[in-house]
């Protein structure tokens, strides 16, 4: 289903936009194109609309705002929460908002692509795509999957249903054998495919498997549950560079639900620590572990449970932006001939705390991880600019890092993209020879 959205023809005006980014918008072919890619899973902001829903609108336009994109791709994850029977109305009201509000007046072009068909558990991957053109950037072309050729972006459209039959877009949910524990949760992936600036790059939003209990990550090194995870981005991978399209460079990103390396972070952090099982009477099944402290008083140094993970001492995951932990960062280390990613300078993106109060503390649920991505391929990377000016440095952080911006910090890449050439280069024609 397609809803049309009235434009609005506001233009650019002497209060709006950086010098740089403006001249760079009125020579987008010479100078590259701003991109602000975002990740986001947007889960607990339908729980609690009133309050969180706010904040995260604010910080995510302060972010556009500061970065004054071109072109902007907003990819969420868990779209109507966890309870989206009762919550996916409020996605509406988000979603108009993101389009009306007098922030985002100069992208007058959209289009939003929302998974919110719930009644199908075929094909349900509550995921959401919402992509912001500004007033400047002018022969913006999408592809058809279906016809196989670009169209050009006019106006503002949003789609939702039954996206299956949208071909400007695939979408597909992992196989039901991928999933752990046998039960099908709402997990897979969406791409979508743009030409601008003459650079043509596929976007895919991206929804892995989570960790179901801490003790049965921490009982071996690699976790089964990373095994899983391996699995289904190696699917992934394997379609979007298959043979039924021509390959472009991709960025892939979403809540790619990446671990650290729980026996080696428990070993570490508990080095020095006892450890004490205690087991359930009735299935004799391993309940708890309490790792505690040789002396001082035997000081319980940290508590493990299926859906607990107690530290003495959370601001390990906080100072230096929790960076000692990145060498127990270790999922994307298969995928390094297929997946590139930039030095990761802020601190673990999950699970904060849903107390608006608590901006910067984490719960006490899971060790703090980095879920939320953004990888790209080699030729994606090749796009990229590296501009001698820092004013356009290429810029990989998280948003909202001093509120609640709910269990997870969104987070996102700005990065400029070279014209024509790297087109020619990758793709071998330009799109404008098979628009419509």
């Amino acid at each position: 289903m397609a809803v049309n959205v009235k434009n609005s023809n506001h233009r650019l005006g002497k209060s709006c936009g950086s010098a740089n980014r403006r001249t760079m918008a009125g020579k987008v072919s010479a100078q590259g194109t701003g991109i602000l890619l975002v990740t986001a899973n947007v889960g607990s902001l339908f729980e609690d609309p009133e309050n969180l829903q706010k904040t995260w609108l604010r910080e995510f336009y302060q972010t556009v705002h500061a970065h004054k994109p071109h072109f902007i791709a907003l990819h969420c994850q868990e779209v109507g929460g966890k309870n989206y029977e009762e919550s996916m109305t409020h996605v509406d009201s988000f979603v108009k908002e993101l389009l009306s509000s007098d922030a985002m007046k100069e992208y007058n072009k959209a289009r939003i692509y929302l998974d919110e068909n719930y009644k199908s558990q075929e094909h349900f991957t509550a995921l959401g795509c919402c992509y912001f053109l500004h007033e400047t950037l002018k022969n913006t072309l999408h592809f058809d999957f279906k016809a196989k050729k670009y169209k050009k972006v006019i106006g503002k459209e949003i789609y939702s249903d039954t996206l299956e039959s949208t071909p400007m877009l695939e979408k597909e949910k992992f196989p039901q054998e991928y999933f752990p524990e046998c039960k099908w949760s709402r997990k897979g992936f969406m791409r979508t495919r743009w030409a601008l600036a003459d650079c043509a790059f596929d976007l895919v939003n991206i929804h892995l498997f989570h960790d179901a209990s801490n003790l049965v990550a921490w009982e071996k090194s690699p976790s089964v549950y990373s095994g899983t995870r391996q699995k289904a981005l190696g699917y992934v991978l394997d379609r979007i560079t298959d043979q039924r399209y021509e390959r472009v460079p991709y960025f892939l990103f979403g809540d790619f639900n990446f671990r650290l390396d729980a026996k080696c972070v428990v070993e570490s952090l508990c080095s020095s620590a006892t450890m004490q099982t205690i087991r359930a009477a009735d299935t004799n099944e391993v309940d708890k572990l309490i790792f505690r402290e040789v002396d001082n008083d035997r000081k319980v140094v940290l508590q493990l449970e299926k859906k607990l993970f107690n530290y003495i001492n959370q601001d390990v995951f906080r100072e230096n932006n929790g960076t000692l932990l990145l060498e127990f960062d270790k999922e994307l280390s298969v995928f390094k001939d297929r997946l590139q990613e930039l030095e990761i300078l802020f601190p673990p993106s999950y699970p904060y705390s849903e107390d608006t109060s608590q901006g910067k503390q984490y719960m006490n649920t899971r060790c703090p991880a980095w879920c939320d991505r953004i990888l790209m391929s080699s030729s994606a990377k090749d796009l990229v600019l590296k501009p001698e000016n820092e004013d356009k440095a290429v810029i990989y952080d998280n948003i909202g890092p001093n509120v609640c911006m709910g269990d997870h910090k969104p987070v996102f890449l700005d990065v400029v993209v070279s014209g024509a050439k790297g087109l020619r280069r990758f793709c071998g024609k330009t799109p404008s020879d098979n628009t419509s």
